[in-house]
């Protein structure tokens, strides 16, 4: 493939990406997030905790942007906001494609996770986890939380 080629290839891709976020986050403004996603698992907070537990390499991310994360985020998880999230960006959280994998961000309002799920999922990642509660979800369980 010519680098021209791969070049349009690229950025055709990402004007599909910011055209799916520019959707998604006008679709859901003001709406709750999807009951669920086709192609992931939808998990509640007490699920999370037992998904942390029992997969060792679970990796937690977290799609809200970083005025967000300042408010306080799940230890451990790794931020990554949907408007960076991409096929590449994925790759460098993420080591192989059916790694175990959940994103949230700060709950049912929030379309984020939606999109970055999405996104992942377009990318051919296969073993993805959604937290529709997301962080006001864990708060109000009051399970533990990192605030910087």
């Amino acid at each position: 493939m010519s680098n021209l080629n791969y070049t349009q290839l690229r950025i055709s891709h990402l004007l599909l990406q910011l055209l799916l976020i520019s959707f998604a986050n006008h679709a859901l403004a003001g709406k709750d997030a999807p009951k669920f996603i086709p192609g992931t698992t939808k998990v509640t907070a007490e699920e999370v905790l037992d998904l942390a537990t029992e997969i060792s390499d679970l990796i937690i991310v977290d799609s809200r942007i970083q005025a967000d994360r300042k408010q306080g985020y799940i230890e451990g998880s790794v931020s990554l906001p949907d408007l960076e999230t991409n096929c590449g960006s994925l790759a460098s959280v993420i080591p192989r494609k059916i790694s175990p994998v959940l994103f949230y961000c700060n709950g049912i309002k929030c379309g984020r996770s939606v999109i970055a799920s999405k996104i992942a999922l377009g990318c051919g990642y296969k073993n993805i986890y959604w937290f529709r509660g997301g962080f006001s979800e864990w708060q109000k369980k009051k399970y533990p939380f990192v605030k910087e």
